[in-house]
């Protein structure tokens, strides 16, 4: 954890310390659910919208931030977070941007099942993408998503100085970040990645300086159970992963 880090979000944004920086808080939101019978690992495939629950999601995560000081509103360029982030862009009457830097993670096995017991993983041919948990092996480096996400909370933070700013993004880019600014290490247990669907995981900065790292969850009582930080993984499903 960084030094003067804390996990609640304790900064107002527009205030400044005693040596005059203002605070800044910018929020990482994870998407609302995706609909996706097939159960597959969509990754930066086009074409995955949201569910009805998604936009529901959406539009309940909207209602909490109404009344904060939104400055800024910004998204990955993929269907799901432009969905998810209209309400919000809306509400504040800001006009939507868009930032690559903020899509999904690479991954080798997008398009194909990704379930437990069944699936990507039964098959040999693709055993040898599973080689390196570090890396991974199997999809994008974690310190290139650290990079390029650095870059969007830097871009996000400059563009709302002394306010507040929405970035929505997806699961692993968000977790992996919140992770090199906490100072954990990069791999990981996915099914413990605490960034739930429509989840907000704020960084508050003093200047440029992140000084704390907090996260909510708005719209937790839509959130199915099995897809909650720390679940059970369910056989067959897959929507927890990649999204």
């Amino acid at each position: 954890m960084m030094d003067g880090m804390t996990t609640d979000m304790t900064h107002g944004a527009g205030k400044a310390d005693g040596g005059g920086s203002e605070i800044t808080v910018v929020h990482l939101m994870r998407h609302g659910e995706v609909h996706n019978p097939e159960g597959v690992l969509y990754g930066r495939k086009a074409g995955y919208h949201l569910s009805e629950l998604g936009l529901r999601m959406a539009d309940r995560v909207a209602e909490h931030l109404a009344g904060r000081d939104i400055t800024h509103v910004v998204a990955s360029p993929l269907e799901r977070a432009q969905e998810t982030a209209l309400p919000i862009s809306k509400a504040h009457g800001l006009e939507l941007v868009t930032d690559e830097r903020l899509i999904e993670a690479e991954n080798v096995f997008e398009g194909k099942t990704f379930g437990v017991g069944d699936g990507a993983l039964k098959k040999p041919a693709n055993w040898k993408y599973l080689t390196n948990p570090f890396r991974p092996s199997w999809g994008e480096p974690y310190i290139e998503q650290v990079v390029r996400m650095m870059g969007a909370l830097g871009a996000a933070r400059d563009a709302a100085r002394g306010h507040e700013a929405v970035c929505v993004s997806h699961q692993l880019p968000i977790w992996i970040v919140r992770s090199f600014a906490e100072r954990r290490r990069l791999w990981h247990d996915p099914r413990k990645r605490q960034c739930t669907l429509a989840s907000l995981t704020s960084f508050t900065f003093r200047g440029d300086k992140i000084v704390s790292v907090g996260y909510s969850e708005p719209a937790r009582d839509l959130v199915p159970a099995h897809l909650l930080a720390g679940a059970k993984p369910v056989k067959g499903g897959s929507k927890a992963f990649g999204a």
